[in-house]
């Protein structure tokens, strides 16, 4: 599922006064913060994700792995707070414009 444009605009919206919910280590990407990741997803659908690392490829590397592995949409990177969404089939919560 591709976000349009307006859709990123209104989940920006939502997303600014979001603290980070899961917060990535200097150990990366692992089994445990996959899991933390699917859960937070489930329950909130909009989440903030903070990045470590100072080098920006490896901060781009470890958040397509999120992205690859979790099926979510990154809404916005700024530094090292990213957004990210997927919609909970199940219970849907954030009604996005068309």
């Amino acid at each position: 599922m591709s976000l349009t444009p307006s859709q990123r605009r209104y989940l920006r919206g939502l997303a600014h006064p979001l603290k980070p919910v899961l917060l990535l280590g200097s150990k990366g990407v692992t089994q445990a913060v996959l899991a933390e990741l699917e859960h937070a997803l489930d329950d909130h659908e909009l989440i903030k994700v903070k990045l470590a690392g100072e080098d920006r490829e490896e901060r781009a590397s470890s958040l397509s792995q999120l992205l690859d592995a979790s099926g979510a949409e990154n809404v916005q990177t700024i530094g090292h707070i990213a957004v990210l969404y997927r919609r909970n089939a199940e219970q849907p919560r954030i009604a996005l414009p068309r």
